[in-house]
């Protein structure tokens, strides 16, 4: 365990500059996000990991997309130009006609 000691001052607004050591110890940069729990007289700070943001108004999209591909409604392939285009840029040859083998995840 890294055992690292630095000393922060408070703005007049109650921030603090977390100090470059600490920061990366804890491999934490600009946008990072840091939890901080007090325990007693103590403050734990932590980096949040894989934090899960719902944004309500791609929540219901999705819902929305969900039930239509459930439903079969709204639904059509590509236009084979357009999924032409689109191997075209991925730098292979691929028959679009061809069958698909294995598991596909939608």
């Amino acid at each position: 365990m890294i055992t690292i000691h630095e000393v922060a001052t408070l703005t007049s607004k109650g921030q603090i500059t977390l100090p470059k050591p600490i920061r990366q110890a804890l491999s934490v940069d600009f946008g990072g996000k840091l939890a901080f729990d007090l325990e007693g007289d103590r403050v734990i700070v932590t980096r949040v990991v894989d934090e899960q943001h719902e944004d309500p108004a791609i929540a219901s999209f999705l819902g929305l997309l969900e039930k239509d591909i459930e439903s079969g409604r709204h639904i059509t392939t590509l236009p084979d130009d357009l999924a032409r285009a689109m191997l075209a840029t991925l730098g292979k040859q691929v028959d679009i006609h061809e069958d698909i083998v294995g598991d596909v995840a939608l």
